[in-house]
């Protein structure tokens, strides 16, 4: 039963951080359609912004995560106004300027701080453990849990209960007929692209404790995040959350069974399977015709 718990624990544990990942991708993706294949780089930014606050301006990470989220949503609202928003309409355009614009982002840090692995620092109030269900349980990976949720909710919150969400869905439904009501498009479409590439850079900062940062990190995440988004189903949030999760748990659950490649193996043949019968994902949204 301890090691049942104990996997339930770690499931949950990798699930958070795909949600943190996935999140941003999930506003992108799901609400303008684009392909983003530099949301691993916007992730790679951010747990490089962590790192330079941390080591030239002394700030723990915790105090620098909103000054993280600006500083990479700036960066995001550039990129959509100068580059995506010239290529409306031109989906495998977008593609390639994404990938054009993570490469250059990853040959950048290269050459501003080099190559080498650089390490973020536990926030040392979370750097110690707590009992769960009579279990030995990292305090930062519960926090973790705890955030991603939160950034969940208020991300439903931006998308369902405020004014840019509601043109937001007005522009996904007919852009033509939301102009016509006065709403901008290209200022909805950067604010929108701004707020994902900033929850991209925040999922950076937080899991730089955890791994060591470096220029290509943001590869693997890139394919996390777009299996996550792809499972729950591309405009579902609550999609997105659930998907999470379950991936998390499979690979836990495998990992402990296997080990992680094995792990990584299955649940990837097990996702591309499923698109074979469910394309649309396993929880579409619903649209009224």
């Amino acid at each position: 039963m301890d090691q049942f718990i104990e996997q339930i624990i770690t499931g949950l544990s990798i699930g958070s951080i795909l949600l943190l990942v996935a999140l941003g991708l999930s506003i992108i993706y799901g609400s303008m359609g684009i392909i983003n294949l530099a949301h691993g780089e916007f992730v790679m930014l951010g747990a490089y912004a962590a790192w330079v606050f941390h080591t030239y301006l002394g700030l723990g990470l915790l105090a620098s995560l909103v000054p993280i989220f600006l500083v990479v949503a700036a960066f995001g609202w550039v990129i959509e106004r100068f580059v995506l928003s010239l290529l409306n309409n031109r989906p495998l355009d977008t593609i390639l300027a994404t990938w054009g614009v993570g490469i250059m982002l990853q040959q950048a840090v290269r050459l501003m701080v080099g190559s080498e692995l650089r390490y973020v620092q536990l926030p040392p109030a979370l750097s110690g453990s707590m009992e769960v269900f009579g279990l030995s349980v990292s305090s930062y990976r519960v926090f973790l849990f705890l955030v991603s949720i939160a950034l969940f909710g208020a991300t439903w919150l931006l998308m369902n209960r405020t004014t840019v969400g509601m043109k937001l869905r007005a522009i996904i439904q007919d852009r033509s007929v939301a102009a016509s009501f006065g709403v901008n498009a290209k200022r909805v479409y950067a604010l929108t692209f701004a707020y994902g590439a900033g929850l991209a850079g925040l999922a950076g900062a937080l899991v730089s404790p955890l791994k060591s940062v470096s220029p290509d990190m943001g590869t693997g995440y890139v394919v996390d995040a777009f299996m996550v988004v792809v499972l729950g189903g591309v405009q579902s949030l609550a999609g997105t959350v659930a998907s999470a999760f379950i991936l998390g748990e499979l690979s836990g659950g495998i990992a402990f069974l296997q080990n992680d490649t094995v792990a990584k193996a299955l649940v990837l043949l097990a996702i591309i399977v499923l698109i074979r019968f469910r394309p649309e994902g396993l929880f579409t949204a619903r649209v009224r015709a």
